[in-house]
């Protein structure tokens, strides 16, 4: 896990917290401009979050990838989460 971060840094944290908010962002305009704070963070939850699970399960897959990688697996893991919190909040 060390080694995640490390390749992650600071830049890439930063990265995954502006692509969090922006499909938290996409997400509220969806829905109509309504909860764009709740989105917006549940949106960073899940971009920050399912690159740690990934780097858990394997840490080779995702420092080869590099930084896209991490911004793609990033979007994946928001949308999930927004589709999830959705569902749950209806």
């Amino acid at each position: 896990m060390e080694e995640f971060l490390q390749v992650l840094g600071t830049i890439g944290l930063v990265f995954l917290v502006v692509v969090g908010a922006l499909a938290g962002l996409i997400a509220s305009g969806a829905e109509g401009g309504r909860n764009k704070v709740r989105n917006v963070a549940i949106g960073i939850v899940g971009a920050v979050v399912l690159p740690f699970i990934v780097a858990l399960l394997a840490t080779g897959v995702l420092a080869a990838g590099g930084l896209l990688l991490m911004i793609v697996i990033a979007l994946i893991g928001a949308a999930v989460v927004l589709a999830v919190a959705r569902m749950l909040f209806r």
